[in-house]
């Protein structure tokens, strides 16, 4: 017996939908949509504090962004949403527009996409969509903050393109587009 085939749908189509449905998140990939997997106290809490210490850091030189920010990655046909997301510089958007109306837009430039790893999204989060924000040519760091320990996984791309991971636990500092978190801080 043969799986049955994923719906497709345009870019436009679900954007519509996110926007009309919008407490429920979804993300789009290569016109297939998947609904997001909510996260846990613990997971928004995290989400919340680095959010806020790259915010109080970053302020009069970068844009922080919370998890409501869409992401678009044209060359992986990926949209999807970061738990926090960072443009230095001028933010470029897609706006998406159906029948001759805007419907809003995404974000296609972040410098720095920070994602908060739980049991059902770190494989993902480590391999496909890592791969697919790689191709993202602003992007120059990649964090990952884990929830079931203190660690925090910063990759970051060089001017070669290639990626070096630093990794930092209990008692130690990582660099975040050169702004020092201490880990326990985003912790506590």
């Amino acid at each position: 017996m043969n799986a049955a085939s994923p719906t497709r749908v345009s870019y436009e189509d679900y954007f519509e939908r996110e926007v009309q449905d919008g407490d429920v998140k979804h993300e789009w990939s290569e016109g297939v949509v998947y609904a997001m997997s909510r996260g846990t106290p613990e997971h928004a809490r995290l989400s919340m504090s680095i959010g806020a210490a790259l915010l109080a850091a970053l302020k009069d030189k970068c844009r922080v962004y919370s998890s409501d920010a869409m992401l678009y990655i044209e060359a992986a046909q990926l949209s999807t949403y970061a738990d926090a997301s960072i443009v230095c510089g001028e933010v470029e958007t897609i706006t998406v527009k159906k029948n001759g109306r805007s419907l809003g837009s995404a974000i296609t430039n972040p410098t720095v996409i920070v994602e908060v790893l739980s049991d059902a999204t770190e494989r993902y989060d480590r391999d496909a969509k890592f791969k697919a924000y790689q191709q993202l040519p602003s992007l120059r760091e990649y964090v990952l903050v884990a929830q079931d320990e203190r660690r925090i996984e910063v990759y970051h791309r060089d001017e070669a393109r290639r990626w070096t991971v630093t990794v930092g636990g209990p008692g130690q500092t990582v660099s975040v587009h050169g702004v020092s978190l201490t880990v326990d801080d985003i912790y506590a």
